[in-house]
């Protein structure tokens, strides 16, 4: 198995800068893990279906919910431990029976999916005390990947019975939790709170029907992952610190450093790509300048394996220059993700104004948001945005609202546009601290449409195998 690391960035600061700051792209990468070899011993699975009373109507709400959970339950390899969960105000094991998680096998897949049929809706939301006892179920299993797989369609109205805040800080580190919207009724930013605090991402369906596929093809990723974790070490230079590094692709995702230590804990990897930005703070105070100066170190490491190969450790550099011309400049990849981030807030103040009835101010921020996405050139995304608006001018971000738009086609944007792009291929921007990579050019992957570098061997976003390349 071969780790890879390539940093992005453009060196050049300003002296007269009032806050010095350097951003980096890290591209982290994982590769000949296998495909998802002994899936089961290292996989505990619980999910989680919300069944509170809003999940009665329409019917088949509640039916899609179930068909998700056993379509997930049938992918489970044998020996998989897992759990059912019953969510609405409180929180209850619909299986097992027992006080610990089950093991797949075709004898207790069979008994989970006629509990999981069997189950009735009524309650309230605490998706909080949800958590919670997936957290304490999990904790009982020694598999290195523990996963959570959350289904809600309301907003998490009992909060005052088990804090979501609390919850998370509890479950940080303990496991991954992916999270789906369902229904009209649920809060796309709260999904994100919680997939960004734990190491997932949200998404959600429109139709009911479609969840079921959804949450097969979901599966079938999350069994490819071999890898527990992955370290990335960032070691800052005298006179500099680090901000923050957080995942930018293929979603954001909140990193915490170890307690002094520059090393922040990324979970559950198979072959994939991963992109983080690091900020570092840089003080001109005493430096010299017109020469190149390091300012961190970092490295990437899989604890516990020492087969991985894994890359040399990489510098983070700074060039103090009075060049305007330089300083000016940003490196490609580092405005792709902070356009990205522009991206999802124009949508999030959109969705804020429309549920104020300020139609006029929905309108201009989804017109931002249009400008910005022909700017990054994501076509999938200004088509979703051509679900709300009329796009006239998406270069100006002139953009209609439309009559029929209604508050849950905001969550779905949310929710969608947390999924970012792979962005420019690694290496390309003047002043990288890296050489460039294998292939200098992004391509399209076939099934998702996703960039990706020309000469990868897999698709970075979705993970489909290339062909080799010649």
């Amino acid at each position: 198995m071969i780790a890879g690391l390539e940093v992005d960035q453009w060196k050049y600061l300003s002296r007269e800068a009032g806050d010095p700051r350097m951003h980096a792209i890290l591209s982290v990468s994982v590769d000949g893990t296998g495909g998802g070899g002994p899936g089961g011993p290292l996989l505990a699975q619980v999910l989680a279906v919300d069944c509170s009373s809003s999940m009665t109507w329409p019917v088949e709400k509640l039916h899609a919910a179930q068909e998700a959970a056993v379509a997930a339950i049938r992918k489970l390899p044998d020996g998989t431990p897992f759990a059912v969960v019953r969510g609405s105000e409180q929180a209850a094991v619909v299986y097992p029976d027992t006080p610990r998680m089950a093991r797949a096998s075709a004898r207790t897949r069979a008994r989970a999916e006629r509990a999981v049929r069997e189950t009735v809706a009524g309650g309230g939301t605490c998706i909080g005390a949800w958590l919670d006892l997936s957290r304490r179920l999990l904790a009982e299993q020694d598999a290195p990947i523990g996963h959570v797989l959350l289904l809600t369609d309301g907003k998490n109205q009992h909060d005052e019975h088990m804090p979501l805040a609390r919850v998370l800080e509890e479950c940080a580190g303990r496991f991954v939790c992916d999270a789906w919207g369902i229904g009209d009724g649920w809060d796309g930013r709260e999904l994100l709170r919680i997939t960004r605090r734990l190491h997932g991402s949200a998404s959600s369906v429109r139709e009911e029907a479609a969840l079921p596929a959804e949450y097969e093809q979901l599966m079938n990723r999350l069994l490819t992952k071999t890898v527990p974790e992955l370290v990335i070490s960032v070691t800052p230079m005298p006179g500099s610190t680090v901000r923050y590094l957080k995942q930018v692709f293929p979603t954001e995702v909140e990193l915490n450093a170890e307690d002094g230590t520059g090393r922040f804990v990324t979970r559950a990897w198979g072959d994939e790509t991963r992109r983080y930005q690091l900020c570092l703070t840089a003080d001109p105070s005493g430096r010299p300048y017109r020469e190149d100066l390091q300012l961190a170190v970092v490295a990437v490491d899989v604890p516990g394996d020492d087969a991985v190969r894994l890359p040399p450790p990489l510098p983070c550099l700074v060039h103090w220059t009075d060049d305007p011309a330089l300083s000016g400049h940003t490196d490609a990849q580092v405005e792709h993700f902070e356009q990205h981030q522009r991206l999802g807030e124009a949508v999030a103040a959109a969705a804020d104004a429309h549920r104020r009835g300020q139609l006029d101010l929905a309108e201009h921020q989804l017109g931002r948001a249009a400008r910005l996405a022909h700017a990054m050139g994501v076509e999938e995304q200004l088509a979703r945005l051509a679900r709300l608006v009329r796009i006239e001018d998406a270069e100006s971000g002139r953009v209609v609202l439309l009559p029929d738009v209604k508050a849950i086609d905001f969550q779905h944007l949310i929710t969608a546009f947390s999924h970012s792009t792979y962005g420019p291929a690694s290496g390309t921007g003047s002043g990288a601290a890296s050489a460039v990579p294998r292939g200098g050019a992004t391509v399209r992957c076939p099934v998702c449409e996703a960039g990706a570098p020309a000469a990868a061997r897999f698709c970075p976003s979705c993970g489909h195998p290339f062909e080799a390349q010649p």
